[in-house]
């Protein structure tokens, strides 16, 4: 399948998204995402509050390895961190449901002139923290047919990374 090694990999040009998790709760979420974020060659992950990182166990078992090949920090609070990035240039792209929120089919990341993207998803009860939802540049919603009107965070999230990647693969005209 031309897999690249770890080495190759951690050298490889990266897609300029980060996913901040905003108090997820469940490690083997939390592994399922750094296994999506590998996948899609995400800059990286930044766990705030009680969100586990590696290394861990439990994270292990659903990120099969991918915890030590997606680059990963944590910080205590959601809004902090979602400051100091929307202050260094990143456009914040909350994943969650709200009056006025985009629906992803409609959502189109432009990666032109060097713009970077931070996906925020929430806590799998609560979700995203207002505060975090007020300094959002989008709100993204992905469209269901269903009656829970909700997803499983780990899969929502590689719903919507799929949607990042498939713009830049696009647009870039190559895989990172």
């Amino acid at each position: 399948m031309q897999r690249p090694d770890a080495d190759t990999y951690a050298r490889s040009a990266k897609m300029p998204v980060r996913v901040v998790l905003d108090n997820v709760r469940s490690l083997l979420n939390i592994g399922s995402i750094f296994r999506t974020c590998d996948a899609f060659c995400v800059s990286g992950i930044t766990g705030c509050g009680i969100t586990a990182m590696p290394p861990h166990a439990e994270i292990h078992k659903s990120a099969l390895g991918a915890e030590l090949t997606v680059p990963s920090a944590h910080c205590a609070d959601t809004l902090s961190a979602v400051k100091t990035l929307k202050d260094e240039g990143w456009t914040v792209v909350v994943l969650e449901q709200v009056i006025g929120s985009l629906s992803l089919e409609d959502f189109r990341p432009d990666f032109s002139d060097g713009k970077r993207y931070v996906l925020v998803p929430g806590n799998e009860v609560d979700g995203v923290d207002p505060r975090v939802v007020d300094m959002a540049d989008v709100c993204l919603e992905i469209p269901q047919g269903g009656t829970k009107h909700s997803l499983n965070v780990a899969v929502s999230t590689g719903i919507a990374l799929w949607k990042f990647y498939e713009q830049y693969i696009t647009q870039t005209q190559h895989n990172p």
